[in-house]
């Protein structure tokens, strides 16, 4: 990433991160546990970096520490790395099995398009009417806030929310079922 223009994307910025630290963040592949207060010597390396803002940088962190294949590579007796890929500590055994329910959880969440209705019969769940994969940043689109659909412009999107700033200048992350097509 040659260019000097702000990175406002988690994905994008896993990448710099990745080019910027390549012992510690990895593009694909099983990733390494990263090291308990890694935002914070983060924050203080990219301080002069103009691409980089804190916010982003939060939640790129948060996407990447949630993703499966980091979850994955959380096993006992493995070391968290710094940002140079020193080892920074092991793992315990609570943030193993932390880290396994959360994955659990996380794939039965994915894999779980059935729910039970009050009679307890399985019925199909409803699905978003918007596919998040159709969208781009910095598309328009209207968000139900409350009972109201508001207008607002794609900052962001995850595995499974949406950054959206309304016209009123709020940024709001939301589920797609809250997206009006």
């Amino acid at each position: 990433m040659e260019n000097n223009e702000k990175i406002n994307n988690s994905k994008e910025l896993i990448a710099y991160l990745s080019e910027l630290f390549p012992a510690c963040f990895i593009a694909t592949g099983e990733a390494r546990p990263l090291k308990i207060g890694i935002f914070q010597d983060l924050a203080a390396r990219l301080a002069d970096d103009p691409r980089v803002s804190k916010t982003v940088l939060r939640s790129a962190l948060r996407q990447y520490t949630s993703s499966w294949r980091y979850l994955h590579g959380l096993r006992p007796g493995v070391m968290r790395v710094d940002l140079d890929g020193n080892p920074a500590g092991e793992l315990t055994e609570e943030h193993v099995t932390h880290a396994k329910s959360a994955l659990k959880e996380s794939k039965d969440k994915i894999f779980s398009s059935r729910r039970k209705t009050s009679n307890g019969k399985s019925a199909k769940q409803k699905r978003p009417t918007v596919d998040l994969s159709t969208l781009k940043t910095g598309q328009q689109i209207k968000v139900m806030v409350g009972k109201s659909p508001v207008t607002g412009s794609i900052k962001e999107i995850t595995r499974d929310d949406v950054q959206v700033e309304l016209s009123s200048g709020m940024q709001v992350r939301v589920k797609a079922e809250h997206l009006v097509p």
